[in-house]
């Protein structure tokens, strides 16, 4: 195993991980900004009041993204898998 397919399988793995990542962050950062703005123009500063709508549009894109997501982490599991032998050998 060379350097050049660490820092391949690295790179993939990283690529993996953002696109996971990515879909739940989109949406917590929007849901954020909606209710900052809300708050901003209403002038309520309860700062718990941000958290319940952000958990409920997690667990929203969850159940929607969350087969999708769980695809692509088997996915990129069982090619690793597959690799182990042309990576030790």
């Amino acid at each position: 195993m060379d350097i050049a397919q660490v820092i391949d399988l690295g790179k993939e793995s990283l690529w993996v991980a953002v696109m996971v990542a990515a879909s739940l962050l989109g949406v917590a950062l929007g849901v954020g900004l909606i209710v900052g703005i809300f708050q901003a123009a209403t002038s309520i500063q309860e700062m718990t009041l941000s958290f319940i709508p952000k958990l409920g549009a997690l667990v929203v894109a969850l159940l929607i993204g969350g087969p999708w997501m769980i695809k692509t982490l088997v996915d990129f599991t069982l090619e690793l898998f597959n690799k182990i032998p042309g990576l030790v050998g």
